[in-house]
């Protein structure tokens, strides 16, 4: 995790607290990428382009994600002209979010056409990404077929979830067969990876500010050191028409 050091001189003066927060506000916006539209688009084809990479079925994700953040900041410099940078884990937090939003788009264009989906990258990532339910499921089954596993999905008698249950117990009558429970155990652990990377996220935040609040606080008991001016420690002045007992 890389934390930002704030250098503080022996000619600074630190009046309040509130010049402080400032500062300590302004450091952590710098250390934010925050996703405009146009980095989001660089975002968007450069992870596209790299999608037969990222399907291969035996990949470095890590090191792919690198090579989408130095791609997405190549062309944020070559555009903007500034030192603008954005790391691998937010390509990838930000990528996640997308395709849950495109999935959403695509069940919605699948029940009433895609005329009715107006998000502005539905139509980019489903060129490549929308390949239809028949064709991915032909494919999952050319490549099970004459395996053991294959053979059980297709006689019904494999559950990655739930046992197998008994003879003699009631079946339910909304019971959901073994390829949906496979897909809904897929979604549930992509919700986690997702969940977690936002909670990785939060926390490295989190120990950012702490110690750029840390820094602040020891700042001002230095500064609080100083020694006080005698004429500041003489009795207050009565006011007129107030005595002293």
């Amino acid at each position: 995790m890389e934390v930002i050091e704030s250098i503080v001189t022996d000619a600074i003066e630190v009046e309040d607290s509130t010049t402080t927060v400032t500062t300590l506000e302004t450091e952590k916006s710098k250390t934010e990428f925050v996703w405009t539209l146009q980095a989001t688009w660089h975002l968007v084809h450069v992870r596209l382009d790299m999608d037969p990479e990222f399907d291969q079925p035996v990949c470095k994700k890590k090191k792919l994600w690198e090579t989408v953040a130095e791609r997405v900041t190549a062309k944020l410099r070559a555009e903007e002209g500034t030192d603008v940078s954005v790391k691998a884990f937010e390509c990838d937090l930000k990528w996640r979010n997308m395709l849950a939003t495109y999935r959403k788009n695509a069940e919605r264009a699948k029940r009433l056409g895609t005329n009715s989906v107006h998000w502005e990258f539905f139509k980019e990532m489903h060129e490549v990404l929308g390949r239809s339910y028949e064709e991915v499921e032909a494919q999952r089954k050319a490549k099970l077929s004459g395996t053991k596993l294959g053979k059980a999905i297709a006689s019904k008698r494999f559950t990655p979830i739930l046992p197998t249950p008994a003879a003699t117990a009631p079946q339910l009558p909304n019971a959901r067969p073994p390829q949906d429970l496979l897909q809904l155990y897929l979604e549930l652990q992509e919700r986690k990876l997702n969940m977690w990377a936002q909670q990785k996220a939060l926390e490295e935040r989190k120990i950012e500010a702490i110690n750029n609040l840390a820094r602040a606080i020891t700042c001002l008991s230095q500064n609080n050191t100083m020694p006080v001016p005698k004429e500041c420690l003489t009795d207050t002045p009565v006011s007129p028409g107030i005595t002293r007992n």
